[in-house]
């Protein structure tokens, strides 16, 4: 069972996550996990935090002389700066000044550590995890409930990203929208995409990952404006996923469809609040005759078990499996909750109306979601991958997946050319 947990919080000492499943005999260095990193700190309308976050990488276990072992993966990605917060997120005790000694009681939950923050944000976990957990001091909930937690997550399915690499699968992404700005270079949109070999080049080289260098510009101007006046901005962002077989996922259970796991893995990223597969919403507005996906002969099409759809509006999957077809996933992701002009709010110590807290924010994440939201669809691709062919070592898996491949020729093999 491939899966992974994290721990740290934004401006603790390091961010950790631990990755298991992994088979052995897969190579593997530091250099492809540092690369998506580097990945999801860019972007244009990302605040200055982005040039100070650079994720100095330690693998800590389960790889050895480049190689993994088939144990638990471990990495490490510092907080470059912990000295300017060590004293805010001191794991130790508080204690009072008192008498004497100077010291006194064990201090719990206050509201009075340095930097505490008690005005709640509007749209942020600030509020109802403070309520859920019984802190007075919102910081207690902010640090772990930041996005700066999905670094780990990137580290993680920059692993995933190796292994679908050493079995043909690729993933990629780009921003489609930003700011109510529309790119014309979508799947499903008037502008026929880059090939995707060449996808992710492309839409890295732009500050806002847009395909469309029009719109990218425009969105640019929209940041810009926002920035002027204190305020966020969402956008959506495409998944690609190229080189996946026939039946990954399954029917059987709810629990087990793959649509439904990768919904849960994008709606568990910060401040996204829809996911589409396929045509998505606009699927409700047509006809089943203009919706579904013929079907035809392909025997050049091993992976999709020698047919083809002859449209992709079902994104990839029916049933909660895989088709052999391209995996297209959308993801929506709201306005940051953090405002440089902020919304009224309640404070936590008083209960009088005030003005939300600011921490250091961004006008848009939208381009590093959209790699992140990459990240947690590489991680659900391997996942079902692993399931379906297992196998402790990446020699045993793609040993399985191609005895899979050679029985789906076996039933074509009399089908007309």
């Amino acid at each position: 069972m491939l899966r992974f947990v994290t721990a740290g919080e934004s401006h603790g000492r390091a961010l950790v996550v631990i990755l298991e499943g992994v088979p052995a005999g897969m190579p593997l260095g530091a250099d492809e996990i540092t690369h998506q990193l580097a990945r999801r700190r860019h972007g244009y309308g990302r605040g200055a935090r982005m040039q100070l976050e650079q994720d100095h990488l330690t693998i800590l276990s389960g790889v050895r002389h480049g190689e993994t072992l088939g144990s638990p993966i471990a990495l490490q990605i510092d907080n470059a700066e912990w000295a300017k917060w060590a004293e805010v997120m001191d794991p130790a005790p508080r204690r009072q000044p008192s008498g004497d000694a100077g010291t006194g009681d064990a201090v719990a939950g206050d509201n009075t550590a340095p930097r505490a923050v008690t005005r709640v944000r509007p749209g942020h976990a600030d509020l109802a995890g403070a309520l859920k957990y019984d802190r007075m001091d919102a910081r207690d909930i902010l640090e772990r409930a930041s996005a700066r937690e999905t670094a780990a997550r990137v580290a993680a399915a920059a692993v995933c990203k190796v292994l679908l690499h050493h079995m043909g699968i690729t993933v990629a992404s780009h921003v489609v929208e930003l700011g109510g700005v529309c790119s014309a270079s979508s799947v499903y949109g008037s502008v026929p995409l880059p090939p995707v070999a060449s996808l992710t080049a492309v839409a890295d080289a732009s500050p806002v990952r847009m395909l469309d260098a029009e719109a990218a510009t425009l969105a640019m101007a929209r940041i810009d404006a926002a920035r002027v006046d204190g305020d966020t901005l969402g956008g959506i962002c495409e998944v690609m996923v190229h080189g996946l077989p026939v039946g990954l996922g399954s029917h059987v259970s709810w629990d087990r469809k793959l649509d439904g796991r990768l919904g849960q893995a994008m709606l568990s990223i910060p401040a996204v609040k829809g996911v589409e597969i396929g045509l998505g919403v606009a699927s409700a507005r047509t006809t089943g005759a203009t919706m579904h996906d013929p079907i035809e002969v392909a025997m050049s099409q091993p992976r999709a078990g020698s047919v083809q759809r002859t449209s992709n509006r079902a994104g990839g999957l029916e049933g909660g499996i895989t088709t052999g077809e391209p995996l297209i996933v959308r993801v929506a992701m709201k306005p940051i909750a953090t405002l440089m002009s902020p919304l009224p709010t309640v404070d936590l110590t008083t209960g009088e109306t005030s003005l939300a807290a600011i921490e250091r924010s961004d006008v848009t994440a939208v381009p590093a979601m959209s790699v992140i939201a990459e990240a947690m669809a590489a991680f659900v691709c391997a996942q079902a991958l692993l399931e379906k062919f297992g196998g402790d070592s990446l020699a045993e898996v793609q040993r399985n997946m191609t005895g899979y491949l050679a029985r789906l020729a076996e039933r074509s093999a009399s089908w007309p050319a």
